[in-house]
């Protein structure tokens, strides 16, 4: 294509020819304008060629093998207007380009649900909604810890009909509960009518994470707290929750089917939790709510430790306790 039409092929920014071109020209002026190919050298060839592209020479239409020079004047003021014109066009691409290709690169970034993604979602309301999109399409397998006391019961009833039509569909379902569950009565039965058509149920009284993973394909963690949850879709990220997260914290956690008789490695646990929480002076509110059990239950437990220690006041139970060698737990 000729130098009319594209900029390009400009030798240098600051020359529009080569010293040879200029010369070579300079020879066809002085030949009446004409210059043969077959009178330039072999070494002529790429000047030739610089001032074929630029339009400074053009073949004779009468004479074939025959060039005329074209005047400089005239070609200088129709290429500078073109390239102008093209300069303009290329700035105007130029800063439309980012606004043009937004929407591609917004794709582009965007969350890639088959993995290797991270997708953050704040509030508790649109949480539960992305969840429950996750499971829409039915739901085979469910692992969850839920830290913290008992649910309430209004809850529970709420989610029972649900969570039993999906054990109704084959899926596999396993929950670890703080070990304050086991004194709630809602809770107890709730998980004992899931228990009955598969869901296993498993208690844990060390501090954990809350963690959901559905179908091994996505994972529910909290960022900062439960108002902020991330949803990762990555593979590899979501085995290491499974193998180091889950199943690690599962296979401390003791089994819990609904039954009212508490394990005595819970009492004893959560007891050794009331005495140190009494001795650093917390109050019961605060104990009970930190244990997620009622003040009543709370109660029963330091009724049943003065009794054990054969004292009448919470007064002397601290004064005891204090004096005591640390409880064991098992």
């Amino acid at each position: 294509m000729s130098g009319r039409e594209h900029a390009g092929t400009v030798p240098s920014a600051s020359r529009i020819l080569s010293e040879d071109a200029r010369k070579l020209y300079l020879k066809a002026v002085n030949e009446n304008g004409r210059l043969t190919r077959s009178a330039s050298s072999t070494a002529e060839t790429p000047a030739l060629e610089e001032l074929l592209d630029l339009g400074l020479l053009i073949p004779d239409s009468d004479e074939p093998g025959a060039l005329l020079a074209v005047d400089p004047a005239q070609l200088a003021s129709s290429l500078s207007s073109s390239w102008q014109r093209q300069a303009l066009d290329l700035l105007s691409r130029a800063v439309a380009l980012p606004a043009d290709l937004s929407d591609l690169a917004e794709a582009f970034h965007a969350p890639d649900t088959t993995g290797g993604s991270i997708e953050y979602v704040r509030g508790k309301a649109l949480i539960n909604q992305r969840l429950q999109q996750s499971a829409a399409a039915g739901v085979m397998e469910g692992l969850s810890m839920q830290p913290g006391g008992p649910r309430p019961a209004e809850m529970l009833s709420s989610f029972l009909e649900r969570d039993l039509d999906i054990l109704r569909h084959g899926a596999s379902m396993r929950t670890i509960y703080n070990a304050s569950t086991r004194y709630h009565q809602p809770t107890r039965d709730y998980v004992a009518q899931l228990t009955k058509e598969g869901w296993q149920f498993r208690t844990l009284d060390e501090p954990y994470a809350r963690l959901i993973i559905v179908d091994r394909r996505v994972a529910v963690i909290p960022v900062v707290d439960d108002s902020l949850a991330a949803f990762v879709y990555d593979p590899a990220v979501i085995n290491f929750l499974i193998e180091e997260v889950f199943e690690r914290s599962w296979s401390r956690a003791l089994e819990f089917d609904g039954d009212r008789a508490v394990p005595h490695q819970v009492v004893s646990r959560l007891r050794q939790t009331i005495i140190d929480l009494l001795l650093a002076g917390t109050n019961h509110r605060v104990i009970a709510r930190r244990l997620g059990i009622s003040e009543r239950t709370l109660a029963r437990h330091i009724a049943e430790m003065r009794e054990e220690y054969n004292v009448d006041s919470l007064f002397q139970l601290g004064y005891v306790l204090g004096r005591s060698p640390r409880q064991q737990t098992d």
